[in-house]
């Protein structure tokens, strides 16, 4: 089967270095998907990890290497680095075996639409004021998703389907929901303060795409719990990639059906 054809792809949230990364589900996205553009949006190694216990199985060198291949080979890949990577920030504007660093970049899709890409984390409050708070949020997340990986491997042993124990928690938490909310709408603002049409982001690892007021707000989720891409076509529409639940569709997305995209599982199309 060949790959399937975008015009551009972000991604975002892969943690790199952890265990949370569910590397075979990203090898495969990689493999079976090409474009002319491929955004990492931040957070995709993850430092902060290294600094207590760096895990590295042999896949995470595939999926380096594939990413440098696919430089290599004529997609224009930006790395632009988030709260976890953000050491990578000093290099902003450089290029290493034929990765561009961004900060922040402007991207602009086939139909003219211009989008500015950031990684998210300037517009959380607890990141930039309670760092010791953040600390705490981490280790508590990262042992939901511990929880994940146990009630997973035992229904797979089942015969059951995968299902994101800690997405279904913190979608639930109203704590939760009202910061995923406020955070979007300060993105969304940003948007408007930039004078663009849109925001691409990741960072709170749930994807989704909506209009809020004059400007298209657009997360490409993560790839420790859903597995999730945004995508462009080569009409210029965007669309988000759950991989590998389902194929995707074979008709761009249009205005009509961006909201709430994500929870009706609506897919990008590579056409």
């Amino acid at each position: 089967m060949p790959p399937l054809q975008f015009r551009s792809i972000w991604i975002s949230d892969l943690h790199l270095g952890t265990r949370n990364l569910q590397s075979e589900q990203l090898m495969d996205f990689l493999q079976k998907t090409e474009s002319k553009y491929l955004y990492l949006v931040g957070d995709i190694l993850d430092l902060l990890q290294a600094r207590k216990r760096w895990y590295w199985p042999r896949i995470n060198d595939r999926i380096v290497q594939t990413v440098l291949d696919k430089a290599k080979n004529g997609t224009k890949v930006m790395y632009i680095p988030g709260n976890h990577d953000h050491i990578l920030r000093r290099f902003d504007g450089m290029v290493f075996n034929n990765i561009h660093i961004f900060n922040k970049a402007v991207h602009e899709t086939a139909d003219g639409h211009r989008y500015l890409v950031i990684h998210g984390d300037k517009f959380d409050p607890v990141v930039q004021n309670s760092p010791w708070l953040a600390s705490i949020g981490s280790t508590l997340y990262d042992l939901a998703l511990t929880i994940n990986r146990i009630v997973n491997k035992g229904r797979r042993g089942l015969g059951y389907e995968y299902c994101s124990v800690s997405a279904w928690l913190k979608h639930r938490v109203k704590v939760a929901v009202n910061y995923m909310g406020r955070f979007e709408e300060m993105v969304a603002q940003e948007g408007v303060n930039s004078k663009v049409d849109g925001l691409i982001c990741g960072h709170i690892h749930r994807a989704g795409i909506r209009e809020i007021g004059q400007v298209l707000y657009s997360n490409s989720g993560d790839w420790v719990e859903s597995c999730t891409a945004l995508a462009e076509n080569h009409n210029g529409s965007l669309g988000l990639v759950q991989w590998p639940e389902q194929p995707a569709l074979t008709h761009p997305a249009t205005g009509t059906v961006y909201e709430d995209l994500y929870r009706d599982r609506c897919l990008a199309s590579p056409n």
